[in-house]
């Protein structure tokens, strides 16, 4: 079953769907920070260009389905929550314009739950009826990933639609019983190095794991207004795409709360605090070891990881998805 990819990054969403038995014969994306990372791990050249450009034409005639998660800063409740009135927030109706273009038999599109608020809930509404205008029957939920084997606090709303020609209505896969904690992700791993001078990476040969490596340098006033780190027997924080804001490692203890929105570092922690490496960071969003990220700048290897959607997560819905087909 062929499908097409949007909003590709590094291809989290893809990698789940991928697993289960779907084949990716088109991806997109217009930022060159992921572009090698995507084509070595999945062996398919990346179409470069802005949603906006893309013709129909350019997308094959035999795609089933098509995936993506539109950029979500947007709708985030942690932004400006300009929604619809910022360009990327726009980028939505691009890829409504191709899916009625294409009519693929489904759809899934991805984002933070901040796009389900009071404040963007009419908007919503409005991108799920232009949906339904062009025959879908849709479905959206807000999901945590750490209820589908990844080890990590993690929500965002998935909007899955049938085309009407299946006369189906899709339903979201039910949690697994089981929660994964850091413990079960990341402990077996070696002591990481951190990132060169100015936040360079590392050489490759230098690191006996790929990726392993953690940004260095101060931590803003807003990192250390809240807690960041969790123990070993605890899931992960949400994962974010920006490094200066990856939680810190369990081998520390918890941040003292001082005042209102600060935080100190415990000074008798029996380890320093440092970042998460890039490689624990994919390991909690569930990407395989051997899913190299290539990048120069130690910040675009959390900006990839954090954008995707981990692929356990992706891989339960798509398994529904495929059952229904």
């Amino acid at each position: 079953m062929k499908v097409a990819s949007f909003f590709s990054g590094a291809g989290g969403l893809d990698l789940g769907f991928a697993n289960v038995g779907f084949e990716f014969v088109f991806a997109n994306d217009n930022w060159k920070g992921c572009w090698k990372t995507f084509e070595k791990n999945h062996g398919l050249k990346i179409n470069r260009k802005s949603i906006e450009d893309i013709k129909a034409h350019e997308i094959p005639d035999d795609v089933i389905g098509f995936v993506g998660g539109p950029p979500c800063q947007s709708w985030s409740l942690a932004g400006a929550m300009k929604g619809i009135k910022d360009p990327r927030g726009q980028l939505l109706y691009h890829y409504v314009r191709l899916i009625k273009a294409k009519k693929p038999m489904f759809f899934l599109a991805e984002n933070v739950p901040g796009m389900v608020c009071k404040t963007h809930f009419d908007e919503f509404n409005k991108f799920v009826a232009s949906l339904r205008e062009l025959g879908y029957n849709t479905s959206h939920e807000v999901l945590n990933a750490n209820d589908f084997g990844v080890p990590q606090d993690r929500k965002r709303v998935f909007i899955v639609g049938f085309h009407e020609k299946l006369a189906k209505k899709f339903s979201f896969p039910k949690p697994t019983k089981e929660k994964l904690t850091l413990k079960n992700a990341i402990m077996d791993f070696p002591e990481p190095l951190p990132a060169k001078n100015k936040n360079k990476a590392n050489y490759s040969n230098s690191l006996k794991v790929p990726n392993h490596e953690y940004m260095t340098g101060d931590f803003s006033s807003m990192y250390m207004s809240r807690n960041r780190v969790r123990c070993w027997d605890e899931p992960s924080f949400t994962i974010q795409a920006g490094g200066r804001h990856a939680p810190c490692h369990p081998q520390s203890n918890k941040m003292i709360k001082v005042e209102k929105d600060k935080h100190i570092f415990d000074p008798d922690s029996p380890k320093p605090y440092r970042r998460l490496s890039v490689r624990e960071c994919a390991r909690i969003q569930t990407f395989p070891d051997d899913f190299v990220f290539y990048y120069d700048n130690i910040a675009d290897g959390y900006k990839m990881i954090g954008n995707a959607v981990p692929v356990k997560l992706s891989e339960a819905i798509a398994k529904k998805i495929q059952e229904y087909l």
